[in-house]
């Protein structure tokens, strides 16, 4: 079934709005275990998971596939298997960054919605 590119771009920001709360979820709770022994960080792969997806589906996404898209946070380890120690100045790095890109994700649901709104207000007159 075809459909409207209004409705890949919702489902596409609308997951990676989902990917990015996750992921500051995780990271929090990497930064507040930082000195627990034994605690296994957590991470998110959004690309990866996106990735994986598109090839499942022979390269075509939409809105249908990306639905299918479910987020999973892994474990950090090292290469011996155990847990990997949390790296304080990269968490807080990196909670910085995906800050930014949850205010940028934001910003482009509004501008997606104000055409879809713009567009429909134009076609009653």
């Amino acid at each position: 079934m075809a459909e409207g590119i209004e409705a890949i771009t919702t489902a596409a920001l609308g997951l990676a709005l989902d990917a990015a709360a996750l992921r500051h979820q995780a990271i929090a709770a990497n930064i507040a275990n930082h000195a627990t022994e034994g605690y296994v960080p957590m991470k998110l792969n959004f690309e990866a998971q996106l990735a994986s997806a598109r090839r499942n589906f022979s390269g075509n996404l939409d809105a249908f596939a990306l639905s299918g898209v479910k987020l999973e946070l892994e474990p950090v380890l090292e290469a011996n298997g155990g847990p990997a120690r949390v790296q304080l100045d990269t968490e807080v790095a990196d909670m910085a960054r995906n800050s930014v890109q949850f205010q940028t994700l934001v910003r482009g649901l509004n501008r997606h919605f104000a055409v879809l709104s713009m567009a429909a207000s134009e076609g009653k007159k």
